[in-house]
């Protein structure tokens, strides 16, 4: 079972099963602020696990959670609370906390969608030098939870291609792709945060080097 209609939700369809239940609905803005939106989420989630105790939960959290810089933010906030619910409530779930989403439409805020537009728009625009990105595929989203899924139990995972991009890396890989030149001005500003993968994630991942999972992505989505 499916819940939600966004990216994530959509990149599950060809997974679907009446074993899991995957929570994929929810607040999409990290910069929202309205209370409302976060208890919807929250009501949505306790009422879909009491109706479904049979079956294994797999909700889609955030890497933010390990951002030091967004400790007090609403949305982060709100992810731990859900995250500490699911762990005392659950008695067989799964934990996802996704990097940068890179697939077709979705949030135009996103870092691909965002660079694309202002590319493809001739827009100027900052690069923060000291910036560090971790990215994913959606659709290696579905693909390692159909390999990988029934054999994780109650875990909480990073989930992200296990490398820290440059903001340099990813625009020169899109620059190539469209064959146009991207107008920004550098910054000596930005700023990312460590992780820890598991051995389920570097595994999934170790036939695809850096270089080529960056050309992948454009490949696929620009």
């Amino acid at each position: 079972m499916i819940i939600g209609n966004g990216l994530i939700a959509t990149s599950l369809k060809n997974i679907d099963s009446d074993e899991m239940l995957f929570f994929a609905s929810g607040v999409s803005n990290s910069l929202e602020t309205r209370r409302s939106e976060f208890e919807r989420e929250f009501t949505l989630l306790k009422n879909a696990l009491e109706n479904n105790r049979n079956s294994k939960l797999i909700y889609f959290s955030t890497l933010s959670i390990n951002d030091q810089s967004k400790q007090n933010s609403h949305y982060v906030l709100h992810k731990k609370e859900i995250e500490n619910y699911i762990q005392k409530n659950s008695d067989n779930y799964l934990i996802l906390r996704i990097g940068n989403i890179v697939g077709r439409g979705g949030n135009p805020n996103t870092l691909f969608n965002y660079l694309k537009t202002q590319i493809s728009n001739n827009n100027k625009f900052a690069l923060h030098t000291k910036a560090r990105r971790l990215l994913i595929d959606i659709d290696d989203i579905a693909q390692f939870l159909n390999i990988s899924c029934s054999q994780i139990k109650n875990e909480t995972i990073n989930f992200a291609y296990p490398y820290y991009y440059d903001l340099s890396e990813i625009i020169n890989a899109i620059q190539v792709k469209m064959d146009k030149k991207a107008h920004y001005e550098e910054v000596n500003e930005g700023d990312f945060y460590k992780v820890t993968f598991d051995e389920n994630i570097n595994a999934f991942f170790s036939k695809t080097s850096a270089e080529n999972y960056i050309k992948i992505l454009t490949e696929k989505y620009i």
